[in-house]
């Protein structure tokens, strides 16, 4: 039993497209911005989303999130094989911690002197920029020639920030992009979420 705990204008988008990339039935509970239900806070206690509960185990954060599932979904093939872990899980964390850390600071005005970006876990906006377009331009996904969960989070991640302005949109972003829309599973995800979205606006 999995149960969804999401809002389709949220990361809840992330775990939708790696849900239905495993092929996991689930029962979706969407969560109105402010409203956290018992259940989510019972969950969650920062009431936020996305949130999974599996078999009574709880996962919260997105990128966590889609490492589980990975792992907990063995026959879809998404979680890394012995030669792609390394760059599985520093591409996922890294887009999860400093890349996160330089998109948030960067839109919310927050600049820093030189000499205090080494307190920072990115360095600089720049730096780490380019440190993810070199990620996503070594092979045609992060982990190496074969799509991964990891796949799923960093272009997911890639794609937000370059729709919203915050990211620059390189060649070598929008590429890899473009390719992670092909997928099925995406188009399937994107429809689900688009139509949550229609129902809630009527």
């Amino acid at each position: 039993m999995l149960t969804f705990f999401t809002n389709p204008m949220s990361r809840g988008r992330i775990v939708r497209w790696m849900l239905e990339e495993v092929g996991a039935p689930c029962e979706t509970v969407v969560t109105q911005w402010g409203a956290a239900s018992a259940d989510l806070l019972a969950a969650n206690p920062l009431g936020k989303v996305p949130t999974i509960i599996h078999d009574g185990a709880v996962v919260s954060e997105t990128a966590a999130i889609c490492a589980y599932l990975a792992e907990a979904f063995p026959d879809a093939e998404l979680a890394p094989r012995a030669e792609e872990r390394a760059a599985y899980y520093r591409w996922m964390f890294f887009t999860a911690g400093p890349i996160e850390s330089a998109m948030m600071d960067s839109h919310l005005g927050v600049t820093l002197p030189p000499e205090k970006e080494a307190m920072i876990g990115y360095g600089n906006l720049a730096r780490a920029v380019d440190v993810l377009e070199g990620a996503v331009s070594a092979h045609d996904y992060v982990a190496g020639p074969r799509f991964t969960a990891a796949d799923v989070y960093v272009g997911s991640s890639i794609d937000f920030y370059m729709q919203f302005g915050m990211l620059e949109k390189r060649e070598a972003f929008a590429r890899y992009v473009d390719r992670l829309r092909e997928r099925p599973a995406w188009a399937r995800a994107r429809e689900i979420d688009d139509a949550l979205i229609a129902a809630a606006q009527r």
